[in-house]
């Protein structure tokens, strides 16, 4: 059976804690259920929060549609219960009959138990126009066709009505409308900011993280000066790490180097494949010496400044790759070191673009798949900067001529642009994990992507950060995995090296590269880029 919605709406900040634990509840506890949460559970979160009883898709309207009013009554009474002044009984007018059915009795209640009422409509669109839109898209989530007897339809009254239109619908009961004005007067919070919050890096012999840096940085770097020869005098090294590791203090991370630090030690202690660096960390001598990276950034001339500035202040990011079959490997040991609670993959949305959209609405508008691929094959694809529809239009006359000449095409076109950019489904990014110094629900609610074993953010890169939280690079990297195969291959044959130790300078391997023989090579085997590098190496 589905399960029963009601409204919860937040008064304050511990409403808004409330809300955010309920909601990630109701994902995280779900297992194989639709995502819920049991009543006990809202009863026991329900400070700060208003509730509204749910209207038609709630627990009591059906009661009453089905002729069950004690049950209904008994309902909205714990409800009353729980939330006091708090609850509203909800009225909802979208033509329904079934709507109809339940306000008499919900009515009737209220007035007999001095409930407020409040006037809402269901919203799923802005504007009355774009019903048959909103047609299409539920035609395109339940894989039916527009033109289809027995499908899920709803009336055209889910768009977001102005006041004066509710207050007209709603004549008889102004009360109802009235109370959405005091709900909005309960309602002054807003969600806060906070600057970054990282958990506390146990140092486990009471230095302070500025100290433990300094002291980690120091020992690795005599372990690195151990290991190579340096590039230039000893002293510029020791120079350039004092500065480096300064900056990093007044800039207030030392704890960030220290988690991506310890992280990436034991990776590499367990035999997990670790990139040797990539992007602007690369150019910090401090991540070299504490083996973030494997590349002497003084040895290749790189900046430090491209990747912490102080009169640029942000967040430092490192770009990590693992081994595409062991990165959860490592995310484990940070849940472990750090609580389960306080580590979370980051949600991404994937949405309706210009092909995707014209190829779902030409589907559920029965149209041929040859005329809808022809069409779609009009819109330049370029993954790296979609092209909209709208721009596409523009730019190619044969789409404006098919949309002029051809009703079908036109309707096409029309509802494809009112669909394009929505949100089409939920995933986890590829690489962002966030780690918190508290559970992760006092500052955001949590989502389960069924495919993963790792909760997510509910809140996206955009979001997450504004919240406080601090995003690490976990990147499953493939070419890792496969380098890892190849050197045990070699290993067995008595013929392994350390793949780190080998010349970067070996005229044969640029000549290879040179030759345009780049297919499985790290960012060198895409079509555009094996032209660019043979008129680079060449």
């Amino acid at each position: 059976a589905k399960v029963p919605t009601v409204v919860l709406i937040c008064q304050d900040e511990t409403g808004w804690l409330n809300l955010a634990a309920l909601s990630s509840s109701a994902y995280l506890d779900a297992g194989d259920e639709e995502a819920g949460v049991p009543w006990a559970k809202i009863v026991e979160r329900s400070e700060g929060l208003i509730l509204l009883s749910g209207g038609p898709d709630g627990p009591v309207d059906p009661l009453f549609v089905q002729n069950k009013p004690d049950e209904a009554n008994a309902a909205l009474s714990r409800m009353a219960e729980a939330f006091g002044d708090r609850f509203y009984v909800e009225l909802q007018r979208h033509g329904v009959p079934a709507e109809g059915q339940a306000e008499r009795g919900l009515v009737e209640w209220a007035y007999a138990n001095d409930a407020p009422l409040v006037a809402t409509n269901d919203v799923y669109y802005a504007k009355a126009a774009q019903a048959k839109s909103h047609d299409a898209l539920l035609c395109i989530a339940d894989g039916a066709f527009t033109g289809q007897e027995d499908r899920r339809r709803i009336t055209g009254e889910h768009w977001f009505k102005p006041a004066a239109v509710m207050r007209e619908l709603f004549a008889d009961l102004p009360e109802a409308c009235d109370n959405t004005i005091d709900i909005a007067r309960r309602c002054a919070f807003l969600v806060k900011t906070h600057a970054p919050i990282l958990p506390r890096f146990d140092t486990g012999d009471g230095r302070s993280e500025p100290d433990e840096l300094m002291h980690q940085a120091r020992e690795g770097l005599k372990e690195r000066l151990r290991q190579v020869t340096p590039a230039m005098p000893e002293e510029e090294y020791w120079t350039r790490l004092e500065w480096e590791v300064g900056i990093i203090q007044q800039m207030g991370f030392p704890g960030y180097f220290l988690i991506v630090a310890d992280f990436i030690k034991w990776a590499k202690t367990h035999g997990i494949p670790v990139g040797p660096g990539r992007g602007s960390g690369a150019g910090s001598l401090v991540a070299w010496s504490l083996t973030i990276t494997d590349l002497d950034p003084l040895r290749f001339g790189l900046l430090f400044e491209r990747f912490l500035n102080p009169e640029r202040v942000s967040m430092p990011d490192f770009d990590i790759d693992f081994c595409q079959e062991r990165r959860e490997e490592v995310i484990d040991y940070v849940q472990d070191r750090y609580g389960k609670d306080r580590v979370a993959q980051i949600i991404t949305f994937g949405t309706l673009q210009a092909r995707a959209v014209l190829r779902d609405v030409g589907r559920v508008l029965q149209m041929s798949l040859g005329q809808v691929d022809r069409l779609c094959k009009m819109v330049p694809n370029n993954p790296a900067n979609p092209t909209t529809l709208a721009q596409a239009i523009d730019l190619e006359p044969r789409l404006k001529e098919a949309r002029d000449s051809e009703p079908a095409v036109r309707t096409l076109l029309e509802t494809a642009l009112e669909l394009e950019g929505l949100y089409r489904n939920a995933s986890t990014h590829a690489a962002g994990i966030v780690i918190g110094d508290r559970p992760l629900t006092e500052l955001v609610p949590l989502y389960q992507d069924p495919r993963s074993t790792i909760p997510a953010s509910q809140f996206n890169m955009k979001w997450v950060e504004p919240a406080g939280l601090v995003k690490f690079d976990f990147l499953g990297l493939k070419t890792l995995t496969v380098l890892d195969r190849a050197h045990g291959y070699l290993k067995r044959r008595g013929a392994a090296e350390d793949f780190n130790l080998l010349p970067l300078d070996d005229v044969r391997t640029y000549e290879l590269m040179a030759s345009g023989q780049t297919v499985g090579v790290f960012q060198l085997e895409h079509a555009d880029r094996l032209a660019r590098g043979h008129q680079l190496i060449g």
